[in-house]
């Protein structure tokens, strides 16, 4: 029997893959309701209404965030960080042998992909944090607002900057993650993305 011919185990639970395909959904809807991408449609929309997507949508990334958190302690095998968070020297090296064509198969997150997870997760709290606070000095609504309510141009300017900056660096994160799952799915013949549909994995 050819190891593309084993029998499919459950990897991911279905938490992780509601969580995954969550926060991709919501991430696309916060950054779309937001930028020079939709400056056609606040023209002829509410331009408050596409505030209002992307506010919330905010709000459910930032609960996702939490619960995942939680869930990287608590949840089953291949949910805990405790399963792929690895060591930079193990994390490099790993990515080392992938781009040669070197790379050992993981049943769960490989290293690579464990530090994608947690650059993510941390990219994706600043954008929150700074969104948040850029909604409580801007526009004086949110749970940050009472602390910021006051703010000068220039500090709205500057969390605006940051807001952008931690945006665009969780963009590069995610196009390096899609290029990481592509790469591993031609490397190991094996489709990630159906893998995190079904949970299921070649054993």
């Amino acid at each position: 029997m050819s190891a593309i011919d084993l029998p499919e185990i459950p990897v991911w639970d279905p938490l992780v893959r509601v969580f995954h395909w969550t926060l991709v959904i919501s991430f696309c809807a916060a950054y779309l309701s937001e930028g020079e991408l939709f400056e056609a449609l606040q023209d002829r929309l509410s331009g408050e209404w596409l505030q209002l997507v992307h506010v919330w949508a905010g709000y459910l990334i930032a609960g996702l965030l939490l619960w995942r958190v939680v869930w990287g302690f608590v949840g089953p095998r291949h949910a805990r960080f405790s399963d792929f968070v690895r060591g930079p020297r193990e994390s490099f090296g790993y990515l080392k042998d992938a781009l040669t064509l070197r790379a050992a198969r993981y049943l769960g997150h490989n290293p690579a992909g464990g530090a994608m997870i947690v650059a993510l997760l941390l990219s994706l709290a600043a954008t929150i944090v700074t969104g948040l606070a850029l909604y409580g000095a801007d526009k004086a609504m949110g749970p940050l607002a009472a602390l910021l309510v006051e703010s000068s141009d220039a500090t709205i300017d500057a969390i605006k900057e940051a807001h952008e900056a931690a945006t665009n660096c969780t963009l590069l994160l995610v196009a390096g993650h899609l290029l990481g799952v592509v790469w591993e799915s031609l490397l190991h013949r094996e489709n990630l993305v159906r893998a995190m549909i079904s949970g299921r994995k070649r054993a």
